[in-house]
């Protein structure tokens, strides 16, 4: 039975990876996490960071290709006390179920989709958009046994359209205001000065599970921001989720 379950998980991420193939290959090239947007600025806007007076940060890290550092940075953040929310492609939740697990053992991680086969959202029709949200959902929520709230575009490139099927879903769409660079194979040093020297109240922070040097620089980070005096939050504990606007920058603000 459990080779069916798993067999039938493969088969949807192929029917979806086969569906969107066409759109990735339009001369759209990869840019890291650099954020893309359409060509036409959306209306709407996804949450970059939070405004509070509580100085609190929320450290995010995004998995779509490699596992090896996972366990490690979960082992880091629990020995630091510390916590964060991992967004995950489904194909790399059915690939590293074993960590999944763990990672949703932990009640120092929050977990969130990133798509369920990565692509540029915002060039997929309102129902390719709808499964891959709907398919990532249901195939992690599955593994983990976690309800997924959360969801991050792949590249940063969202559309009106996206962000109202994701809304639809019941999934809060988040990016980020400060970026760990990680994704450029920069040191742990780099790495470390960037993210505590351009953390402030509310803000979300982007890294990734396979960075280079992600792992090694993530003590400092911790350290460094709570020398800062900033404590550390989930996503979910961090964004209001109800009674908010969002500003042009992607700042969420609590209504009266």
């Amino acid at each position: 039975m459990r080779f069916l379950v798993v067999k039938r998980r493969t088969v949807i991420i192929a029917v979806i990876a086969a569906a969107v193939i066409a759109f990735a290959l339009t001369g759209v090239y990869y840019t890291g996490a650099a954020a893309i947007y359409n060509n036409v600025s959306p209306k709407m806007v996804p949450i970059y960071s939070v405004e509070t007076e509580e100085k609190a940060v929320a450290l995010t890290f995004d998995a779509a290709w490699g596992a090896d550092k996972t366990l490690g940075i979960l082992e880091t953040l629990e020995e630091k006390d510390a916590c964060a929310t991992f967004f995950l492609v489904g194909f790399w939740a059915e690939k590293y179920e074993d960590e999944l697990k763990k990672l949703a053992a932990s009640d120092r991680i929050e977990i969130g989709t990133h798509s369920a086969t990565h692509p540029y959202m915002s060039k997929l029709s309102r129902s390719q958009i709808s499964l891959e949200l709907s398919t990532s959902k249901s195939l992690i929520e599955g593994i983990s046994g976690r309800k997924i709230e959360l969801f991050r575009p792949p590249y940063g490139d969202y559309s009106d359209a996206l962000l109202t099927e994701a809304k639809e879903q019941g999934l809060y769409t988040v990016q980020w205001d400060v970026d760990s660079l990680d994704w450029k194979g920069i040191s742990k040093e780099q790495i470390a000065s960037r993210v505590v020297g351009n953390c402030r109240n509310g803000s979300i922070v982007l890294m990734h599970n396979d960075g280079k040097h992600t792992l090694d620089a993530l003590p400092a980070i911790i350290d460094g921001l709570r020398a800062k005096g900033f404590t550390f939050k989930t996503v979910g504990e961090l964004i209001y989720k109800d009674n908010y606007t969002i500003d042009h920058t992607g700042r969420q603000i609590k209504g009266d």
